[in-house]
């Protein structure tokens, strides 16, 4: 079973949520956890386990054959990321930290003067915890680096490599906050995304549009309302939205600050108040599967 929790707005809880549901699936069967928050990644601190190097991620960027480039600036004109600027009678300037790696410019360029190279844009860490029977991969971008697209799309490829040898049966991705290109590159190819939210209106707002996300790669959706006892009242507006749309709200977690704790000292499942809660969760999961 392959899920990813996906939640919009940053702080509802998603991670969490993600490394219960990977301790509680590894209760079972070995289950793997990829931390696809690249940016800010701390699923290795709720597990309380150790990061160890696997390898760099690079990203192709354009290279310039000045003995061949006539200086048209077709590739400038091409770039929709401002990362080649061009001034009339000189060599394309390049900034590599606006580059997205698409090469674009490469294609536009009639001479051919264009190659590739490669700069380090991130990192990507293994670890292994016994306590929970997680293999967990996680990746981390190079600080004012803009690739975080490119790292998560490169941490799920090397995730299918390393299972190859790790033999895990579940699959649990946690993405990042947001509806952009790291999001997307966690939630495809996922048998369902649990959607978390939180019973106010900006995560109310965002939980919307990861919805939208995910409907629109025909991905199966589910929701988990966390803390859903500090607004009872806003409830109704997630119940009423999700009924609309006939998404099921597979599970309701209560405001605690024993789990805040808990998370403090890396002891995600050892509340069975919680392990039941995502028992049901899970259950409801594997019905609508």
């Amino acid at each position: 079973m392959k899920i990813a929790v996906a939640g919009g707005k940053g702080g509802t809880g998603k991670s969490t949520i993600a490394t219960i549901i990977a301790a509680e699936l590894g209760v079972k069967a070995k289950t793997m956890l990829i931390d696809c928050d690249v940016e800010c990644p701390n699923d290795h601190l709720l597990l309380n386990t150790k990061l160890k190097f696997y390898k760099d991620v690079f990203q192709v960027i354009p290279k310039w054959d000045q003995d061949i480039c006539n200086k048209c600036g077709k590739c400038a004109e091409i770039c929709k990321q401002d990362a080649i600027i061009f001034v009339e009678g000189k060599f394309p300037a390049f900034l590599a930290e606006r580059c997205i790696g698409c090469k674009a410019c490469l294609a536009a360029c009639p001479l051919h003067a264009i190659s590739t190279d490669q700069r380090p844009v991130g990192k990507i860490y293994l670890s292994d915890s016994k306590k929970y029977n997680i293999t967990l991969v996680t990746g981390e971008l190079n600080i004012g680096d803009l690739a975080s697209g490119e790292i998560v799309a490169e941490l799920r490829k090397e995730s299918k490599k390393i299972n190859l040898d790790k033999k895990c049966e579940h699959i649990v991705t946690d993405a990042a906050a947001g509806i952009g290109c790291p999001v997307i590159a966690s939630i495809l190819n996922n048998d369902y995304m649990i959607a978390v939210t939180e019973p106010t209106p900006s995560a109310f707002s965002d939980l919307k549009r990861v919805i939208s996300l995910a409907t629109h790669f025909n991905i199966p959706i589910g929701i988990v309302i966390n803390k859903y006892d500090i607004n009872e009242k806003f409830i109704k507006e997630i119940e009423k939205f999700a009924d609309c749309y006939k998404i099921k709200i597979v599970g309701k977690i209560p405001y605690d600050k024993n789990l805040i704790k808990l998370n403090v000292e890396g002891k995600i499942s050892d509340k069975s108040k919680y392990k039941e809660i995502i028992k049901k969760l899970l259950s409801n999961i594997e019905e609508t599967i």
